[in-house]
């Protein structure tokens, strides 16, 4: 066992070295006065993770004392109760110091303070609140709106990559009309989309409808398929989404002579000779089909002498198959990329990519599902190898994002389409959500946007979804807290793919802790109980995530048409989990799930 002598000398040694590197950085001292504690706090800690103290822990644990993995909150306080207790110990004189910037009380209500500024208040005795990201149809339909906020969100969220101010108005309206009925504010938070870095388009397929009946084990038909005639003219009330598929005709008239019991003769692309059954009518003409069949724009439709065509159909979207070892193009044209062309090409959408991407650079794309390598870089084009897709091939689409890990694009955070979005944001929004944040000066930018625009009262969210964004955090969290409501986002989707899936865990818990450091509030994203909020059933994966995620304080749900269930579930969960767990630290409640009646005993 270490003589508690020594110990002690350590700890003057790391008490020194935490206050001289605070004293050599002076970010903190520039932060709003709300956060400069806190921001004096951030820099000792900062300075504590550039020692390794594990010798120094093991040493104080062997004598019961605290070992400081839990001093996040309060560094130089944790560091002055240990020297106390091992000056009591070692009936040692102890060094007169002054007082911390944060202590073990102010710790936790800085923290909580924080959070309800920029988040709002969390609901019944649950500390993690919970933020929904509304979808395109939350503007029309105030219903989805009132589900998530009477199912007992706290947030909602909106993103500017989609829809439009217009549809954005709409579902704000809607979220304060749920206000008043709840009698409890809500949180509007808005994500400008930042610069978009994302595949091009992909010439398109053939404009044909597929119909294809249900069959047994022996090719038997055994459910017919059901679709739906309609004219593209008609009004009419939107068609639910397990709907039959449209299929256009080019004569309304036609439509309204058709009765039940009516045979529609027509032949499919194919020349195959097929029959519609007409087993509905109305604003649509609702037939069943008993073969497959393959419709094309002008196919005739005939009952006798009584004849119609199909009309405009939409084209189909198609992709082209990348297998390890291919070699793909990534270039700055806007022409389609054909996916049967002999040298496999796409196009990219952000030009500046070719400016600064090198060879031996790392690439991936559609969220990770592919990644290659690049082996040649120029102003127009980088050739990829591809290194990693499934066994059989994985299909790439247009639109889909692409990942560049190890090259430092010079991009701004703030797209055009950003700054002319950010008026309506201060107009409408309790907080605004800063995408793909590199740097101390991307945060910068947006503060004096605001600043302009006197939007200085706003919320900040910076959504750490990059490497250097990642890396740069300790400078990011001093420039956001020139700002008096600062929280970050774990953008937990683009960061695997960034930092590699298999990091993913230890990054997110070093952005926890810095954050808990600075109490600036955290926000756990992508994918929480994606699968509850698409098909009403969790996955046991997800619900071990949904518990781990109460550390943080909000978790974002993404759209799905069961995301009220998954809000009551997370609900629950948090509920429960708040009862044994804060941040980091263990809470011992009774446990009763072992009680035994005394005739067990």
């Amino acid at each position: 066992m270490t003589d508690l002598s020594a110990i002690a000398r350590s700890l003057d040694d790391l008490r020194e070295s935490l206050v001289a590197a605070a004293a050599a950085d002076d970010r903190w001292t520039r932060a709003h006065p709300v956060h400069r504690g806190s921001a004096e706090n951030l820099a000792h800690y900062v300075a504590l993770r550039h020692n390794d103290i594990r010798s120094l822990q093991n040493d104080l644990a062997s004598w019961g004392l605290s070992s400081l993995g839990r001093a996040e909150a309060h560094v130089l306080a944790s560091v002055d109760a240990v020297c106390h207790a091992v000056a009591s110990l070692a009936d040692l004189p102890e060094n007169p110091s002054p007082p911390p910037p944060v202590d073990f009380d102010d710790g936790e209500r800085l923290l909580e303070r924080n959070a309800e500024a920029l988040l709002g208040a969390a609901a019944g005795d649950r500390r993690t609140r919970i933020m929904v990201t509304l979808p395109s149809e939350a503007a029309d339909d105030g219903a989805v709106v009132a589900g998530v906020v009477a199912a007992g969100a706290e947030l909602v969220r909106i993103n500017c990559a989609h829809d439009d101010p217009d549809a954005w108005e709409r579902m704000i309206a809607h979220v304060r009309r749920a206000e008043r009925v709840h009698g409890r504010r809500v949180t509007v938070t808005m994500d400008l989309a930042g610069p978009k870095l994302r595949t091009g388009a992909i010439v398109p397929g053939p404009a044909v409808v597929k119909l294809k009946p249900t069959r047994d084990a022996l090719g038997r038909t055994v459910r017919p398929v059901q679709a739906r005639l309609v004219h593209p003219a008609a009004d009419g009330v939107a068609p639910a989404s397990d709907a039959p598929p449209a299929i256009p005709v080019t004569d309304a008239a036609w439509l309204g002579r058709r009765r039940r019991g009516d045979r529609i003769v027509f032949a499919d692309s194919r020349g195959s000779k097929r029959v519609f059954v007409v087993v509905d009518t109305g604003s649509a003409v609702t037939v069943d089909l008993a073969d497959t069949a393959y419709l094309v724009p002008g196919t005739p439709l005939r009952v006798g002498e009584d004849v119609t065509e199909v009309g405009n159909l939409p084209t189909r979207r198609r992709a082209m198959t990348l297998r390890i070892g291919d070699e793909l193009v990534l270039d700055r044209h806007t022409a389609p990329a054909d996916p049967d062309a002999e040298t496999l090409r796409i196009g990219c959408t952000l030009p500046q990519v070719f400016e600064d991407t090198c060879v031996g650079h790392r690439i991936f794309f559609d969220d990770g599902r592919i990644g290659g390598v690049v082996e040649s870089a120029g102003p127009d084009a980088l050739r990829v190898r591809i290194t990693d897709a499934d066994l059989g091939g994985s299909k790439l689409r247009a639109e889909k994002g692409i990942n560049l890990p190890d090259t430092d694009l010079q991009l701004s955070a703030l797209t055009d389409d950003d700054l002319r979005d950010l008026p309506f944001v201060v107009d409408h929004a309790d907080a605004v959500s800063l995408s793909f944040v590199r740097s101390a000066d991307d945060v910068t930018l947006l503060q004096d946007r605001l600043a302009e625009l006197g939007g200085e009262h706003l919320g900040v969210i910076l959504k750490v979804e990059t490497v250097s964004g990642f890396e740069n955090l300790p400078a990011v969290l001093f420039a956001a807290m020139y700002s008096p409501r600062v929280g970050v986002m774990i953008a937990r989707g683009d960061l695997a793919v960034e930092a590699g899936y298999g990091r993913l865990a230890e990054v997110q818990e070093e952005i926890l802790w810095v954050c808990e450091a600075a109490h600036v509030p955290v926000i756990w994203a992508t994918q929480v109980l994606d699968r509850l909020a698409r098909t009403g059933r969790p996955s046991r994966a997800e619900i071990t995530d949904a518990a781990a995620s109460g550390r943080a304080e909000c978790v974002m749900l993404n759209k799905g048409p069961h995301v009220d269930l998954a809000v009551r579930f997370l609900d629950d969960v948090l509920h429960r989990m708040s009862e044994h767990q804060r941040k980091k630290d263990s809470l011992l409640r009774r446990l009763r799930s072992w009680d035994e009646p005394p005739a067990a005993r």
